[in-house]
């Protein structure tokens, strides 16, 4: 990266690897970072013709995640810094997220309010300043790209089931088979109820289940875990009131999500949801967090860590 113009971004994906097993393995996944991870790097420094000297820092992901990828990310950093003289800087990944739209949108800058919405998180966070991060509500179980995940397994569509739903609804009819919307008091979140409601339709149905019934199903959950996000982010938006909302993450992909919250946040605050290729894991989201933030934390692995 170059201030805010990412050079390149390179991205291994290990979808196909982890199919067979209906979801990610720990010890493939770091297995294959161990496999990939150095070659990633010689080639991007190949294709910018950039030279070790001419990087004036490193930056990995230190959390949270899966511990053994994290691992593997650290100590290859860690090594690389030490071989080319450079320093290097630990970056959480929750923060990379939000920083992903701020490489989409040159000139948003906090204050601002975000929704994160991932595999693994589901948090609305208020960012005062860089480096600064005010946890509003967050899931009490699963997320909601969990959710969809565990979802796309009832109505077997497969791995990975985020984006197989997400094709998959935009088929169906969600008012066809309608299912609850969680809604929990304040700012938090809960999908797992939903979760076991769309099991016991699923059960009331009885087998087989035509296609378009799991269309119309994959509708319904689709609509009530946006609903459910947009309406803790719009009660958010009244209390903070804020010009900048950012929706990022993995789960920022959805079709539905996407279309939604340019609908609830309207003319209120400009709205900025990365392009696809930010939202899901990548290396530019990190090096962003590392290059505009003033705090730049040591490069240790912590699986647990939060904002």
């Amino acid at each position: 990266m170059r201030g805010r113009e990412v050079l390149i971004n390179l991205i291994h994906s290990q979808e196909a690897l982890h199919a067979g097993f209906g979801g990610v393995v720990p010890e493939v996944a770091a297995r294959a970072h161990l496999e990939k991870l150095p070659a990633l790097v010689e080639a991007a420094l190949d294709r910018t013709g950039a030279r070790p000297q001419d990087i004036d820092l490193l930056a990995v992901t230190r959390g949270p995640g899966l511990i053994g990828c994290l691992l593997v990310g650290t100590g290859l950093a860690e090594g690389l810094a030490a071989a080319w003289d450079r320093p290097l800087a630990g970056v959480n990944h929750l923060w990379g997220h939000v920083y992903a739209a701020l490489l989409a949108q040159p000139d948003l800058e906090p204050p601002l309010l975000a929704l994160v919405v991932s595999g693994a998180h589901s948090d609305l966070v208020w960012m005062p300043r860089h480096g600064e991060f005010e946890v509003l509500g967050r899931t009490r179980d699963d997320a909601a790209g969990e959710a969809f995940d565990k979802a796309a397994r009832m109505l077997g569509l497969g791995y990975p089931g985020g984006p197989a739903l997400d094709r998959l609804a935009r088929t169906g009819d969600a008012a066809r088979q309608p299912l609850p919307v969680p809604a929990l008091p304040g700012l938090e979140y809960s999908f797992s109820g939903l979760k076991t409601a769309l099991l016991y339709r699923l059960r009331d149905l009885g087998e087989p289940i035509s296609e378009l019934e799991k269309a119309h199903l994959a509708a319904a959950f689709e609509r009530s875990v946006v609903e459910s996000l947009l309406a803790k982010l719009e009660t958010a938006m009244r209390d903070r009131r804020p010009r900048e909302v950012v929706v990022c993450g993995g789960v920022a992909a959805n079709t539905l999500l996407r279309r939604r919250a340019a609908e609830v946040v309207g003319d209120r605050a400009r709205l900025t949801i990365p392009p696809l290729a930010l939202c899901t894991d990548n290396a530019a989201m990190i090096a962003a967090a590392a290059e505009l933030n003033p705090v730049r934390p040591p490069a240790l692995a912590d699986p647990a860590l939060t904002w």
